[in-house]
């Protein structure tokens, strides 16, 4: 029968020994998911797309190189679209913004998602009562419309774009971490953490949020897909970034008027879309099932 832990020293030694097992074992059982491997080998190519477009874009992304309306060909193999640009070098820098929204929009989402979630199922109560109330309502609200209307009011550019993406994702961080904090505050090693005399604030950000991570880290994962998709959906209606910006939505919605005629200029910045999303998908679904204590073996 384990002991009680009475030792704050001895508590984190024997946390962090009980995280590194944790994560070897999830790495193991994420290799033997092949389409889970797909999609994390696609997202480090699109992240090194990313943080190498300089390097890989033949031209600027609003240099006006070729003549226009070309067809994919051994010069421009994305073609060119209305404006004479090639629509590869565009892709390849709008993997940078769009990658960027997507996990700074997370980021934002996590931040303010698992503080009041965390603080929430913590404290319980009157607390617990206003918070979640108040996160019923933003939730009824469905993610893409509450993104408008923040748009609406903050106005078009990258920081209001992520930041009205963000807002929009707290709901879902908040409750899955006030449900996982009401499973296990009152574990043992909770309550040695008190007895220690540990600061609540230590304590939920110490002892609890780690031992959240698992369905935190899932929810973030397919969350960066979600992002990048209402962020794409804001900028072809027009509310997140315009033209010229390479980010992919923009881009479909600046060749629409021309989809008909000459479908490569919306083709492809729609397959970058496609790929990404079905990347971080597949992922998320790896990382859910490596995470799920019920699917070991």
């Amino acid at each position: 029968m384990t002991e009680k832990i009475t030792n704050d020293k001895e508590l984190k030694q024997i946390t962090k020994s009980k995280r590194q097992t944790g994560l070897s074992e999830v790495m193991k059982r994420m290799k033997r998911n092949k389409l889970a491997m797909v999609g994390l080998v696609i997202l480090i190519i699109l992240v090194l797309t990313a943080i190498f477009a300089d390097v890989i874009a033949p031209y600027g992304f609003n240099e006006m190189v070729g003549p226009t309306y070309q067809t994919p060909n051994k010069d421009f193999i994305f073609g060119t679209d209305h404006l004479g640009r090639d629509i590869f070098s565009r892709v390849v820098y709008g993997s940078r913004i769009s990658l960027k929204v997507g996990f700074i929009s997370v980021s934002i989402a996590l931040v303010f998602g698992v503080t009041l979630g965390a603080i929430t199922g913590y404290y319980g109560g009157k607390v617990d009562t206003i918070v979640m109330r108040f996160i019923d309502v933003l939730q009824a609200i469905p993610d893409i419309l509450l993104a408008i209307a923040i748009m609406s009011a903050l106005g078009n550019g990258l920081g209001n774009l992520m930041i009205a993406v963000g807002i929009a994702s707290v709901p879902a961080y908040a409750r899955i971490v006030r449900s996982s904090v009401l499973t296990i505050k009152d574990n043992e090693f909770i309550e040695a953490a008190k007895a220690n005399g540990s600061t609540d604030a230590r304590i939920i950000f110490k002892h609890i949020i780690p031992n959240c991570s698992a369905p935190i880290i899932v929810q973030a994962t397919l969350g960066v897909a979600y992002a990048i998709i209402n962020a794409a959906g804001l900028s072809f209606i027009g509310l997140g970034l315009e033209p010229p910006t390479p980010e992919w939505g923009a881009m479909l919605s600046d060749g629409r008027s021309y989809i008909m005629d000459y479908p490569h200029i919306t083709l492809f910045p729609g397959l970058a879309i496609v790929v990404t999303i079905f990347a971080l998908n597949v992922m998320g679904d790896g990382l859910r099932d490596a995470l799920d204590p019920k699917l070991k073996r």
